[in-house]
C-alpha cells in the first residue's frame, strides 16, 4: 500500500512539474524533485526513467550530486518568474491588494531561487578535460 502511494505521489508530481515547465509561476524543480524521491520508494523503472528525461534528468541528477541547481538554470528562473508577475501585473485588472501579493509571492520566490537554492560552483559545471592519471 505504501509503494502504491508513492507511486501515485510520484505520477502527480511529474505531472506538476511537466506543467511547471509550461506555466512559469509554478516551480518545476521542486516537483521533479519530489517525483525522483518517490520513484525511488516505488519504482526503481520510473527513477531510472526520470533520471534518462530529456526535461528534468539533468536537474535531478545535478541535485544528487551536487545538491544545487546551475547558475543558468536559475538565471532562467527568475528572468521568467519576473516576466511573468511583471505582465501579470501591469496588463491585468486585478485590485491594487491582488497585485501586491502577487508581486510579493514572486519576490518570495525569487528570494528562494537566489538565496536558499544551492548553485554548483562553476567548476563542477564544466565538463572535465582527459584523463590526468594517464600516462603519456
Amino acid at each position: 500500500m505504501k509503494r502504491l502511494l508513492y507511486l501515485a505521489a510520484g505520477l502527480v508530481c511529474v505531472g506538476l512539474a511537466y506543467l511547471g515547465v509550461l506555466l512559469p509561476g509554478l516551480p518545476t524543480t521542486p516537483w521533479v524533485l519530489l517525483a525522483g524521491y518517490c520513484f525511488s520508494r516505488s519504482s526503481p523503472r520510473l527513477e531510472r526513467w526520470l533520471k534518462r528525461s530529456p526535461v528534468f534528468g539533468r536537474l535531478l541528477r545535478d541535485w544528487e550530486e551536487h545538491r544545487g541547481i546551475r547558475r543558468p538554470v536559475k538565471v532562467l528562473a527568475v528572468c521568467l518568474v519576473v516576466t511573468v508577475v511583471t505582465l501579470s501585473i501591469v496588463l491585468s485588472g486585478l485590485p491594487v491588494w491582488v497585485k501586491c501579493v502577487i508581486g510579493g509571492l514572486a519576490a518570495v520566490g525569487v528570494c528562494t531561487i537566489v538565496f536558499v537554492v544551492p548553485t554548483i560552483p562553476r567548476a563542477k559545471n564544466r565538463v572535465h578535460g582527459p584523463n590526468k592519471s594517464s600516462g603519456p
